[in-house]
């Protein structure tokens, strides 16, 4: 359960008691539990042992898994309450300020810091408070508030003594000169003999078009009753559709799988894009809920759960939960509590990949679609963990099985696939047996240099683009880089308007007319003149999604052009609006970033553009081949989903690279053991594991010296096996320099010796006092 408990001299914070026992300490006094918040326990134990497994593996606290998996309406921290001391007679010594506070206490007893950091419009109002505490006019007072509020909704019913129809009788006579009154009363009686369910208050309103005064006036002369039901903020309507027959590919897929899991118990599902997976997963997850289980749907990106939501939805109705950050505090608190009471509501949980730390009691599958994709992993703040490694142990947990699935599987799920620690299963046919998209690669060096290029757009692509606009076709654009322009340049100096805070250009924004940083958020207005030499000769170089949008917007203006990136998909509804918008044929071309490569399905797409293939395959990663390729298949998987066989236009200055060459045939296999050979030779995961370790502070030359001495402590236990202390590609982000040290630890070696050095090294080095402020972070598995 939780409870509430005090720190300090005044501040009181949640906690949960994991265990009760008689184990006196010995380091510290310890104080008394200040309160217990809950009733019932709002964690299992299984839930607690998965995440002191996270704790251990990824190398943090448990109280960082804490705050990463419960919905923070269920942390409560105490808030500092003023009070005005009775006592205190007003006084002219007090301040403008001072003043306003007093006087607002003689309105309102008790006001949070907060609101009276509002009254006074600044945000600095604890020295103002210490003045007023010496002076004796104030108390203060901590107090824990209830953030999550249930939503009640009316319901009007008729008093009791009114069964009678001889008092009915008397009612309708006695109401016959208030017409709107009886009115009210015929409406109710028509409502409630129509469906003999409880009647909303609302509902009587509008239907009766009566008003508020009115129901008012007959809840006084007690003929009506008004009540409330608690109910949940996201409902499902009841399923609406049968399954779908599976092709003779898909059954065949379906019984390897089940035979698989009767073996193993991780599947991958290697099944190439538009092959029908979802429908197989359908076919799984009714499977395991008829056997009173629950199941678990992990996908990488919340645009994604959108289309999922509404197929799901009409095969499972409200069987459904959802689960991802675009849902409000309240709402993911009631999934929490219908989870955990194993509600009818949440026996398919569909969310991204904070769902793990849900308190699931009978987990019977889960399922990991697109497993390859990094939105998986989380890099700040700690728990770094990877939800589909965290899956794996939680499914072990419950004795559940778990199914990867992708068209590009990462390489370590598919040596591990190899090496027999799991299951594998292919689909190589897609459904309707469409076959895979055409693709080919365009040359733009040879576009540039000739002149031939249409703004961004090069002669194949505009005829490709052309043809498909006149069939009444839709076509996705892809660039991966999001805002008008990465750079801007001044034409007489070459230099470019940086961030103060991080070492980055500031990328231009043409709608807002600003430059951004997409690090630390610092903004500005564009600037007229070049802040250097104060020529007025600013030019753009690169080219990102708003850049697209506004040149596709010249050439088809009869057209409507969407985009989609994270400029236009922030609001709650952002993600929705779009695909629903595209869905139903309301836009013609959609630009956008990664979001269009993953799983989405539109059947009316039959050209997609890749705008610059080589910015990925250009990245200082070791993984950027392998990114690439998952990336280019992806996004190539959603033409001609349907039908038609779509096409791909792929732009490069460099058509000859291996992984384009790839792409094009889709040999996923080639790519695989090209990959797995590099990492053979360098020594990079998926072969040997890896620990990152990053220090951040704002003094370069003292993160410099805590980099060498880590450094040096690493040496003598993992000698050659340490790459570092390099500074990354961006080195200074909100204006903390930063130095990376990768450690890679062999097979050979026992990972839990290694990360318990690691761990001494890290409190050697955080026990010397000149080395202390510096953060310092552990990634394990950095991937």
């Amino acid at each position: 359960m939780r409870v509430a408990v005090p720190f300090g001299k005044s501040k009181i914070y949640t906690a949960i008691v994991a265990e009760v026992h008689q184990k006196e300490p010995t380091a510290y006094q310890a104080k008394d539990i200040f309160q217990i918040l809950d009733e019932y326990p709002i964690i299992t134990k299984k839930q607690l042992k998965h995440w002191q497994w996270i704790a251990n593996y990824y190398m943090c606290s448990l109280g960082e898994v804490l705050r990463s998996a419960l919905p923070s309406t269920f942390l409560l921290e105490s808030e500092t309450q003023v009070i005005k001391n009775k006592e205190f007679m007003l006084e002219s010594s007090l301040t403008d300020d001072e003043f306003l506070i007093i006087e607002a206490l003689e309105h309102q007893e008790v006001l949070p810091i907060q609101k009276i950091s509002a009254i006074l419009d600044k945000k600095r109002v604890l020295p103002i408070l210490n003045d007023l505490l010496k002076k004796k006019a104030i108390v203060l007072q901590e107090e824990i508030i209830e953030q999550y509020t249930p939503k009640l909704i009316k319901y009007i019913r008729l008093n009791e003594r009114y069964n009678d129809q001889v008092a009915l009788g008397e009612l309708l006579e006695e109401l016959s000169r208030a017409n709107q009154q009886r009115n009210a009363v015929m409406t109710y009686f028509s409502l409630h003999g129509a469906t003999k369910k409880p009647i909303k208050q609302k509902q009587l309103k509008e239907v009766s078009k009566v008003s508020p005064a009115v129901i008012k006036a007959l809840v006084e002369k007690e003929v009506f009753e008004i009540y409330t039901i608690q109910t949940d903020r996201v409902n499902f309507k009841e399923a609406t559709d049968s399954f779908k027959e599976l092709s003779e590919f898909q059954e065949e897929c379906y019984n390897d799988l089940n035979t698989s899991f009767e073996i193993n118990e991780v599947v991958l599902l290697h099944g190439i894009t538009s092959s029908g997976k979802t429908e197989i997963y359908v076919k799984l997850i009714d499977q395991v809920l008829k056997q009173g289980k629950q199941v678990l749907y992990l996908v990488p990106e919340i645009a994604l759960t959108t289309q999922l939501i509404d197929r799901l939805q009409k095969y499972f109705g409200n069987k459904i939960a959802v689960f991802h950050s675009k849902y409000s505090l309240n709402e993911r608190v009631e999934v929490w509590n219908n989870i955990l009471n194993k509600s009818d509501k949440a026996q398919l949980i569909l969310g991204a990949r904070s769902s793990i730390f849900l308190p699931f009691s009978e987990l019977g599958l889960i399922i990991v679609d697109e497993e390859h994709e990094t939105s998986y992993k989380q890099f700040d703040p700690a728990p770094r963990y990877h939800a589909r490694d965290a899956a794996i142990v939680l499914a072990n947990l419950h004795k559940a099985k778990v199914l990867l699935g992708s068209a590009t599987p990462s390489l370590e799920s598919y040596y591990n696939a190899e090496q027999k620690k799991y299951g594998l299963v292919e689909l190589n046919r897609r459904f309707g047996n469409v076959l895979l998209p055409e693709i080919e690669l365009v040359d733009i060096k040879e576009g540039y240099r000739k002149k031939r290029m249409t703004k961004h757009f090069s002669e194949r692509l505009m005829v490709l683009i052309n043809e498909a606009l006149d069939e009444k076709e839709q076509i996705i654009l892809f660039q991966n880089r999001r805002g008008f322009s990465p750079i801007v340049e001044c034409k007489s100096c070459g230099v470019s308007p940086q961030c103060p805070n991080c070492d980055v250009s500031l990328t231009y924004h043409k709608l807002r007319g600003e430059l951004k940083c997409h690090y630390c958020g610092y903004h500005k207005p564009l600037p007229k003149i070049c802040s250097a030499c104060g020529n007025p000769s600013l030019d753009t170089k690169g080219f990102g999604t708003e850049q697209i949008e506004l040149e596709l917007q010249e050439l088809f203006p009869n057209h409507k052009i969407g985009r989609m990136d994270l400029d236009t998909t922030r609001g709650k509804y952002g993600y929705h609006k779009i695909i629903e918008a595209f869905q139903s044929r309301e836009i013609d071309i959609l630009v956008g970033t990664q979001m269009l490569s993953k799983g989405l399905d539109f059947d009316n797409v039959s050209l997609v553009g890749v705008l610059n293939a080589d910015n990925m395959l250009n990245f200082p990663d070791f993984r950027a081949h392998e990114k690439s390729f998952q990336l280019l298949v992806q996004v190539s998987g959603r033409a001609g989903r349907a039908k038609k066989r779509g096409k791909v236009a792929i732009q490069t200055f460099n058509p000859y690279h291996q992984i384009l060459q790839q792409v094009t045939t889709n040999d996923y296999a080639t790519m695989y053991k090209e990959q797995l050979y590099e990492r053979h030779q360098y020594k990079y995961p998926p072969i040997l594991r890896m620990v990152k370790i990053t220090l951040k502070h704002r003094d370069y030359i003292k993160v410099t010296s805590g980099a060498d001495w880590l450094y040096k402590s690493l040496y003598n236990t993992f000698g050659t096996n340490i790459l570092g202390p390099t500074s990354p590609a961006i080195s200074r982000i909100r204006n903390q320099h930063i130095k990376t040290i990768l450690i890679k630890l062999p097979q050979d070696k026992s990972i839990n010796l290694s990360k318990a050095v690691i761990q001494k090294i890290k409190n050697s080095f955080q026990s010397i006092p000149n080395y202390r402020p510096i953060r310092f972070n552990v990634d394990v598995d950095n991937y």
